[in-house]
């Protein structure tokens, strides 16, 4: 299986704070990688130093093979355009419709596309979310669970190999949660991608990742299954479970 995100002994501190300190992370092929931690442990910093937002004080970070640290503007940029981001606040333009949203990347990296190509990508990516019908809407119309899936279809219209998800399921209701998280399965298997999932929802951490790696003191302190994270008897994560977990409720 092939290896898109290998990460080596990473560190990275802001003045006197020590925010990782010896990350170590492989990222595969189809393979949806979630990463935990308490707010403040590092991990949107992880995923901006792996698109080059951001420079590590040591350590290495290769994306398709490629040192991160050793690319110039020209080779970042094509990076980051393999490269699907899905931030917290979803990043829409509150100016422009659903459409006009969508068609903003394309139009601004792609060259010589005809606007049936344009209109065709649209139609396809706005399916795939299932929200059709707001292309027409500003997001200030929309609820906050739409607002992030019309922010997965932006990201999805460059045809990314790798998504990063920054906390995807933050301050939605339980039933919107579990729709963003089969929209990140249905994205894994549809889209093909290789995807970092950022977050501290252990429901979305067991639904959407095939392995999880957990934080502590600015190292993964463990990486597998859920099951195996979870089952450690670490009091570390007995702690982090209690305190976060809430069981999926099942389907009458």
């Amino acid at each position: 299986m092939n290896k898109l995100i290998e990460i080596k002994n990473l560190y990275k501190s802001f003045g006197s704070l020590h925010v990782l300190s010896g990350v170590n992370l492989d990222v595969y092929e189809n393979e949806n990688v979630v990463v935990l931690g308490r707010s403040g442990t590092g991990k949107s910093v992880l995923i901006k130093i792996i698109a080059g937002l951001l420079s590590p004080d040591r350590g290495e970070v290769n994306v398709f093979g490629q040192s991160v640290a050793n690319m110039n503007a020209k080779e970042l940029n094509e990076l980051r355009l393999k490269i699907g981001f899905s931030f917290q606040n979803s990043a829409l333009y509150d100016s422009m419709t659903v459409r006009e949203n969508l068609e903003f990347p394309l139009v601004r990296n792609v060259k010589n596309m005809t606007r049936k190509e344009i209109d065709n990508a649209v139609e396809e990516v706005i399916e795939a979310v299932g929200l059709k019908k707001t292309l027409d809407q500003k997001p200030s119309e929309l609820s906050g669970g739409q607002r992030k899936r019309i922010g997965i279809a932006r990201t999805l219209i460059m045809n990314p190999k790798i998504m990063l998800y920054d906390e995807p399921t933050a301050g939605l209701d339980p039933i919107t949660c579990q729709e963003i998280n089969d929209l990140m399965n249905q994205v894994k298997e549809k889209y093909r991608t290789s995807s970092i999932i950022i977050t501290h929802d252990l429901t979305c951490a067991k639904e959407t990742g095939d392995r999880v790696a957990i934080l502590f003191d600015g190292k993964f302190a463990y990486q597998g299954t859920f099951d195996e994270v979870f089952g450690n008897p670490d009091p570390r994560i007995r702690s982090f479970y209690d305190y976060n977990f809430i069981e999926p409720k099942l389907q009458d």
